[in-house]
């Protein structure tokens, strides 16, 4: 830590309650006071080094030797800082160190102590010593966590601003250039800790310093300090994520909720026994906005965790509505990093009507997926196969990452008896058709929902059932949803059709590399047949293989259509309205291609179940 040591004589000067006494032998010939202090001491040392106290002194009217009396209630630092200008006006020995400095020197400039009052005066050695100061992290540290006692007079001489550009230096530079200690370290620990081993001393290695050594330092800066601080640190080039991992450890310092630890009753008590004091909730809610407005703007340099948990604080404070728009459109921008769980937000609104709130996930998807509009609508929105996303795209696109997320939201929101129809469904729509390989997830959230909600009309059930697409249910799925009672008989109706069509379409598919399999290995035509010389076909046997793999997975496919007749057979007696239908379909009609690009309802079942579909893409009955 830097010292200057000043004057040579010895303490002159003894205190009685409030009052300061000069020990010098002489009377005192003037008194300052300042606040309660009392201070009786000769003019002559005074005004010899201060301009201001020579003019005030000459402006008084001395009648029959009476003291004079000054009164110096706005002098900086108080009567701690005059003490130590007494000393030093006397010649009394005194230290100055980085927590008097400031004071000091803002005293100094406020006394009028330059050079034309005596050469080596007061506000000459503390710029010297400042200078000193600001060449170690540590001093410069302590400095400016004195400039809070005498804020306006360290600005108005630029020191605040000083001592800030000093730290920002040495943050954004190598550790090892200013030999900078880490944080609760002492300087032997940072050169190396000694282990005696057998007698022998052996000094290890110190241990590398981070980009995060500075952090523990300056999260004891008040907020407007450090904002100023973490500023300066960014304007000189520091790492984005830096800047941020530095916001977020002066969050968590300062703001409970951010420990999961943490109760909302009872946020005071960290562990039995120890008890630390946090800011009230006026000064937690400023800090909160302010950190938002600090942290970068960059993508993915802070955590969609961070960012969500921000928001839940935000919401627990009632932050201002710009700063939780903030959070919500930075949760946004990468909710494809997002997890379930973090997304499950509280509702805290006055007006509770549901156990999350759904309201804030629908704007951080809007956000999302208009972000991403460009980009889906470039893409080409066609299906190659079960399970894969789109044609040219990887398996893992954050649309399609965002989709299963938003369906797993969906499944856990289901329950809430007082979720409204409609915003499930406009959560559920949000996402594009396109998006998801599968309508599993979303056929999952559907059937809870349904279950949850049991008075829903057939009407509202044949909504909410358009969410889904059956084509692109699996075969579990759609195993479950023709057996599931709680999904409309149109419905199910469709994904029984929709699955004899992909039945039907595995088997051509089957037969037709059958046919071109012996086609290319057999050009004559002759089936292969033996050869003159007695031989057989050099891959005979391989043919046979694959004919009889082939059959096997032919008579598979046909005992799962049987099946499904099956099941629909027991639709046919359990489902009332399949009376109507049955009876309204019961002839054979003349189809033709429908125009509409949607699938078309299933207009003749009876047809499809004796395995004779009369349309590729869709028909309706003439």
């Amino acid at each position: 830590m830097a010292l200057m040591r000043l004057g040579s004589k010895s303490e002159a000067f003894h205190r009685q309650g409030q009052t300061w006494l000069c020990t010098t032998g002489l009377q005192s010939d003037l008194t300052i006071e300042i606040g309660e202090m009392s201070f009786n001491l000769h003019k002559f040392p005074l005004l010899s080094r201060s301009g201001l106290l020579e003019k005030l002194i000459e402006e008084l009217s001395c009648e029959n030797g009476s003291i004079r009396v000054l009164k110096l209630d706005d002098i900086p630092g108080g009567a701690k800082a005059f003490e130590l200008i007494s000393k030093f006006c006397y010649g009394v020995k005194l230290e100055l160190t980085a927590l008097n400095v400031i004071c000091l020197r803002c005293a100094a400039e406020y006394l009028h102590m330059t050079e034309d009052y005596g050469e080596g005066n007061l506000i000459a050695q503390t710029e010297a010593f400042l200078n000193e100061v600001f060449s170690n992290w540590e001093d410069s540290l302590k400095a400016l966590e004195t400039c809070e006692e005498v804020l306006p007079f360290a600005e108005e001489l630029h020191i605040v601003s000083r001592c800030i550009d000093s730290l920002a230096m040495k943050a954004c530079a190598d550790p090892k250039v200013f030999n900078l200690p880490l944080s609760g370290q002492t300087n032997s620990q940072n050169e190396g800790s000694v282990i005696v081993w057998n007698g022998i001393s052996v000094a290890t290695k110190p241990e590398p310093m981070g980009d995060d050594w500075w952090f523990q330092d300056v999260s004891f800066l008040n907020l407007p300090l450090y904002r100023r601080l973490i500023l300066a640190i960014e304007s000189r080039g520091m790492k984005p994520e830096t800047v941020a991992a530095s916001l977020i450890h002066y969050a968590k310092k300062y703001l409970p909720l951010m420990n999961k630890q943490s109760s909302f009753n009872n946020i005071n008590h960290v562990n039995p026994g120890t008890t630390v004091s946090f800011p009230p909730e006026a000064d937690q809610r400023t800090l909160l906005e302010e950190i938002v407005t600090l942290l970068p703007n960059k993508k993915g340099v802070t955590s969609p965790k961070f960012l969500l948990r921000l928001l839940r604080i935000a919401m627990v404070l009632h932050a201002s509505p710009s700063c939780r728009e903030n959070l919500e459109k930075r949760v946004g921008a990468q909710l494809d990093q997002a997890v379930l769980v973090d997304l499950l937000i509280p509702n805290m609104g006055y007006s509770v009507e549901t156990l999350y709130d759904v309201d804030c996930v629908q704007r951080i998807l809007d956000h999302f997926v208009s972000l991403h509009q460009e980009t889906s609508l470039s893409t080409s929105p066609c299906l190659v196969a079960e399970g894969q996303v789109l044609e040219g795209t990887d398996a893992l696109t954050p649309i399609t990452m965002v989709a299963n997320l938003v369906d797993g939201f969906l499944a856990e929101v289901a329950p809430d008896v007082n979720l409204k129809l409609p915003k499930f469904e406009v959560l559920a729509a949000t996402i594009p058709d396109y998006a998801r390989p599968l309508d599993d997830g979303v056929y999952h959230a559907i059937d809870i929902y349904l279950k949850a909600h049991p008075w829903l009309t057939d009407i509202e059930r044949e909504q909410l059932c358009r969410l889904m697409n059956c084509q692109k249910l699996s075969l579990e799925a759609s195993t479950h949803a023709a057996q599931n009672e709680r999904l409309p008989l149109r419905v199910i109706v469709q994904v029984l059709f929709f699955e004899q069509l992909r039945l039907r379409t595995s088997i051509s598919g089957w037969f037709f590399v059958s046919e071109n399999l012996e086609n290319s290995q057999n050009p004559s035509g002759n089936l292969g047949l033996p050869k003159k010389n007695g031989s057989c076909p050099v891959d005979s046997a391989q043919e046979h293989a694959v004919d009889v793999d082939m059959r096997d997975r032919v008579s598979e496919l046909e005992k799962e259509c049987s099946n499904m007749k099956e099941e629909l057979q027991k639709l046919v007696k359990t489902k009332r309205k399949w009376k109507i239908f049955s009876r309204k379909f019961s002839f054979r009609q003349k189809l033709q291609p429908c125009n509409s690009k949607e699938s078309c309802d299933l207009k003749e079942p009876e047809s499809y179940m004796n395995g004779q579909p009369n349309h590729e893409k869709g028909y309706a009955a003439q």
